[in-house]
């Protein structure tokens, strides 16, 4: 499978009155045509940074974007982010009515995008956007296109966000959470139609979120992470069959079982907090929290790992190193 986007030691440093923070520190990663990577983590460990990072939309300052590798599709994110962001990678945010100009109407703010990127007339990108619209199973979009965004429900304006997303066929897009301010059945059609998505426009897709649920339904790799680093690595059926790192076996147990006979069992949690990133700890930074921890986790930082078909970086597996790990 060649590769649209390679990423190798990616590092977002912020620099604040109260120290330098890093987050992602130093991941690598890639993502194959017609791909779903799935990122998961607990807020705070890095993964809408990451996002923002390949978009080109951190803000300098107080952030500085550092990678040995950001390539797409042969060309170099860190030096062309302004040139291809909307056009050939496109990002659905977390929140649609944050993200949406509120004093414009809908159709004004998706015309805008083919005007701007595609060099389209305003006539033509009207009638490409209700084509769009209509696509994504948004009904009436003709008078939908006359309306604000405060009149939609949230399911429809995160419809109205990935119209806008797609309108220039982007070669990968990146969707940030987009369905957790959601309720279940409109979290299930937003699923659905982002599957359809990646079939029907060949789409790559980098899917950021918190719940193993979701990653379940759609991704194909994940990777997980933890206080700006990854930690894991592998196929989604390898990371919910056979997971490797403590914490992503704590993940899974947190996650309510459906099985009649687990119902009433505690709910597991990973004990303590995600530490803070201004002063991370030493070592493998979920030794505090990990149960397994052993001496050397708390004095080394754990290089990676390949374990089967997985890559981990923890200090519990000791056999083959990966010096350079984009699968």
């Amino acid at each position: 499978m060649s590769q649209v986007l390679t990423v190798e030691d990616l590092t977002v440093e912020f620099k604040l009155p109260e120290g330098k923070l890093r987050a992602p520190d130093g991941i690598s990663f890639s993502v194959g045509e017609r791909e779903v990577l799935g990122i998961v983590g607990e807020s705070g460990s890095g993964k809408s940074v990451t996002a923002l990072s390949l978009m080109g939309l951190i803000p300098s300052p107080p952030g500085t974007v550092k990678a040995g590798k950001m390539e797409f599709m042969g060309e170099n994110l860190l030096k062309e982010a302004e040139n291809i962001r909307g056009k050939r990678i496109s990002m659905v945010f977390q929140n649609p009515l944050n993200s949406l100009n509120p004093s414009m109407k809908i159709g004004a703010q998706l015309v805008e995008v083919l005007v701007n990127h595609m060099n389209m007339s305003k006539i033509e990108a009207k009638e490409k956007s209700i084509l769009m619209m209509k696509s994504l199973g948004i009904p009436s979009p003709e008078n939908l296109m006359n309306r604000y965004p405060f009149e939609y429900s949230g399911g429809m304006r995160q419809r109205i966000m990935i119209a806008m997303a797609m309108l220039c066929n982007p070669k990968l897009l990146i969707a940030d959470e987009p369905t957790t301010a959601l309720d279940v059945t409109i979290q299930s059609q937003i699923l659905y139609l982002f599957r359809e998505l990646k079939q029907k426009f060949e789409t790559s897709l980098i899917f950021i979120t918190h719940d193993l649920g979701v990653i379940a339904q759609i991704a194909d790799r994940v990777m997980v992470m933890y206080a700006g680093k990854q930690v894991e690595n592998a196929s989604v059926e390898e990371i919910f069959k056979n997971p490797k790192h403590p914490y992503t076996f704590g993940l899974l147990d947190s996650v309510p079982k459906l099985i009649p006979e687990k119902r009433k069992e505690r709910l597991l949690s990973i004990k303590g907090n995600v530490p803070g990133l201004l002063e991370p700890p030493k070592g493998c930074r979920f030794h505090p929290r990990c149960s397994r921890a052993m001496k050397i986790c708390a004095e080394e930082e754990p290089p990676a790992f390949k374990v089967d078909s997985s890559t981990v970086w923890c200090w519990l597996y000791k056999s083959e190193v990966v010096k350079n790990e984009n699968a």
